[in-house]
C-alpha cells in the first residue's frame, strides 16, 4: 500500500475493497448483480467482522511468507546460499533470485526498492486492523467479551505489523540514541477527511506504540477466538507475550524482557519438544512442531490443496523438482558432530555447472520446512534464548548458562561449563536453533555486529560493518514523493 495516499477519501474505498475481496469474504461477494453492501453494512455484524479479521490473517500470512521477507534475516546474515538452476538455458548455473537481487548485494534502491510490496501490504495490513477497532464496539449482535476479543487480535495484530515493519526499516537500538533515531510511521487510525503528511516516529515512540498495543490487546484477550481453525494459528494471551518479549529484547529492554520471557516458559503451558522428538516434530507434514506459539495457516483451495508455504523457497522434493535456498557451510560449520540438529539437514547432489561442466555438489536443505510448512512467527526455543540474553545483561551469568544449556543439551551438544564469552556463544547459539525463522541479520544488528558471508556469496558484499546505513533499506520513492514529511533513511 502507498501509506500516504490513506488520506484520501477515496483510498479508503479501495482498502476496504481489498479487505473484503479476500476469500474469507466470499460469502459477501456472492450477491445478486448491483446488490453490492456498504462497507457500514458490512461491518456492522458479528459475521461481518468476523469474515473482515480473517481477511486480515490471510494477508498477514501471506506478507511473512513472502520470499522478500522469509528468507531476508537469514539470507542477509550468510545463513543461506543458493541452489543451482533446476532447468532452462541456465540449468546448473547459481543465480542470486530476482527478487532480491538489489537487497542481497546491500544495495536497495528507493526508486524500486525489492521490498515495495512488503512495505506497501504492512501498512494495508495495519489500516484493515484500524477499520475493525473503528467498527467492532457498535456490533449490536456481540457480546462485550467477544468484542473485547476481536479488539485483542487487531491489536496484537496492528503491533506486529508495525514492529516488523521497524526490524527493516529502523536502525537497531544502540546506533544512536533512540530519542532521535528514526522509528517508522505508526498508525492507530484510518483516514477519511483531508491530506495529512504523518512524519516517522522516534525510535522510542515507536516500540512505545507497539508496547501500548500490545498492552491493549493483552488487557483483552479471552483467550477464546472466534474464528474457525487450528488455534495456534491466531494471536491469544501466549503468543502476544512472546512478541512483547521479543520487542522488550529489540528495545533492549533487559529486565521486562526477562520477565516477559519467564512468564510465558513458566505459564504458557506450552513445552519444549524432548530430544527424542525434535527431528520428527520438524519433519511432520502439515502440522507445526508442538512447542509452537503461533503459526499462520498456509492457504488452501476448496479440495484442502496447499495454495502457498515456505517450501516454495526451502523445499526438496526430487533432483529434478527442488527449491532455491539451501544452509551455507558458514552455518552448517557451527554445529558439532554430536549435534541432532545436524540431521535436519537434507543432504543431495545436484548438477551444477562449473567451468562449463556439470559436477555433482552437495547441498543441504532444511529440514524445517518441506510439504507444507506453514510461517512460523513464535516458537518456545526463542523464549529461553530471549531470556537468557536478558539475564545476561543484568549480570545473572548462571541462568544465561543455564537456559543455554538447555536447548544445547536436548540437541545433544556439549554443554557449557564456563560463564566465559558468553555474549558470542549465546549469538551463535541462537543462529544454529533459530536458523532460517527469521532472527539472524536482525539479531547481528541488535548486537551491533557485522555481516560476515563467505559460503556460495554471489554479491561483490558479502561482508558489512557494523553500523552501516545498509542496515536497514529505504523508504520506497513513491512514498517519499507524496509525503514531503516522510523522511528517507540514510544513503537512499
Amino acid at each position: 500500500m502507498n501509506y500516504c495516499k490513506i488520506t484520501y477519501n477515496h483510498r479508503l474505498l479501495m482498502i476496504l475493497v481489498v479487505l473484503f475481496s479476500l476469500q474469507s469474504c466470499s460469502d459477501f461477494l456472492e450477491q445478486e448483480p448491483g446488490s453490492q453492501t456498504s462497507i457500514t453494512e458490512q461491518l456492522a455484524t458479528k459475521k461481518g467482522v468476523l469474515n473482515a479479521l480473517n481477511g486480515i490473517y490471510q494477508s498477514l500470512e501471506a506478507n511473512v511468507r513472502g520470499e522478500r521477507f522469509a528468507v531476508y534475516a537469514d539470507l542477509q546474515g550468510g545463513n543461506l546460499k543458493f541452489s543451482p538452476t533446476v532447468s532452462g538455458s541456465s540449468r546448473g548455473q547459481i543465480t542470486v533470485p530476482i527478487n532480491l537481487e538489489n537487497v542481497y548485494s546491500f544495495q536497495d534502491q528507493a526508486l524500486d526498492s525489492d521490498f515495495t510490496t512488503f512495505y506497501d501490504e504492512s501498512y494495508d495490513v495495519i489500516n484493515q486492523t484500524n477499520l475493525i477497532l473503528e467498527y467492532v464496539d457498535a456490533l449490536s449482535d456481540a457480546t462485550d467479551i467477544e468484542k473485547n476479543q476481536i479488539k485483542a487480535e487487531a491489536f496484537a495484530i496492528r503491533a506486529y505489523s508495525h514492529y516488523l515493519l521497524t526490524l527493516v526499516y529502523s536502525q537497531a537500538v544502540g546506533s544512536t540514541s533512540p530519542d532521535t533515531q528514526l522509528g517508522i510511521v505508526y498508525n492507530k487510525t484510518t483516514l477519511t477527511d483531508g491530506i495529512t503528511y504523518p512524519k516517522r516516529e522516534t525510535l522510542t515512540n515507536t516500540y512505545s506504540f507497539i508496547i501500548e498495543d500490545i498492552k491493549a490487546a493483552l488487557d483483552n484477550f479471552s483467550d477464546n477466538s472466534l474464528l474457525t481453525g487450528p488455534s495456534y494459528s491466531y494471536f491469544n494471551s501466549k503468543n502476544t507475550k512472546a512478541l512483547l518479549a521479543r520487542v522488550y529484547l529489540s528495545k533492549n529492554d533487559w529486565q521486562n524482557a526477562f520477565t516477559t520471557a519467564n512468564d510465558v516458559i513458566l505459564n504458557s503451558g506450552v513445552s519444549l519438544v524432548v530430544t527424542e522428538n525434535y527431528i520428527s516434530q520438524w519433519e511432520q507434514t502439515d502440522l507445526p512442531i508442538s512447542e509452537n506459539l503461533l503459526e499462520f495457516t498456509i492457504p488452501r483451495d476448496s479440495g484442502g490443496e496447499v495454495g502457498g508455504s515456505l517450501s516454495s523457497f526451502f523445499g526438496y522434493f526430487s533432483n529434478t523438482n527442488y527449491n532455491k535456498y539451501v544452509a551455507s557451510q558458514d552455518l552448517l560449520g557451527l554445529y558439532e558432530s554430536t549435534d541432532i540438529r545436524k540431521q535436519l539437514f537434507l543432504e543431495k547432489a545436484l548438477p551444477t555447472l562449473i567451468n562449463g561442466v556439470f559436477i555433482n555438489v552437495n547441498y543441504y536443505f532444511t529440514k524445517k520446512f518441506q510439504d507444507n510448512p506453514g510461517y512460523l512467527a513464535f516458537r518456545l526455543s526463542e523464549l529461553y534464548l530471549i531470556r537468557a540474553e536478558a539475564a545476561l545483561e543484568l549480570g545473572d551469568l548462571e541462568t544465561t548458562k543455564a537456559d543455554i544449556n538447555t536447548i544445547r543439551g536436548r540437541a545433544k551438544a556439549t554443554l557449557l561449563t564456563t560463564t566465559d564469552n558468553l555474549e558470542q556463544v549465546l549469538l551463535t547459539e541462537r543462529r544454529k536453533e533459530l536458523c532460517f525463522e527469521g532472527h539472524f541479520f536482525f539479531d547481528l544488528a541488535r548486537r551491533n555486529k557485522g555481516v560476515s558471508r563467505n559460503d556460495g556469496c554471489l554479491s561483490l558484499n558479502c561482508t558489512l560493518d557494523y553500523p552501516s546505513p545498509k542496515f536497514v533499506l529505504p523508504i520506497p520513492r513513491k512514498n517519499i514523493n507524496l509525503n514531503s514529511n516522510l523522511q528517507q533513511n540514510e544513503s537512499y
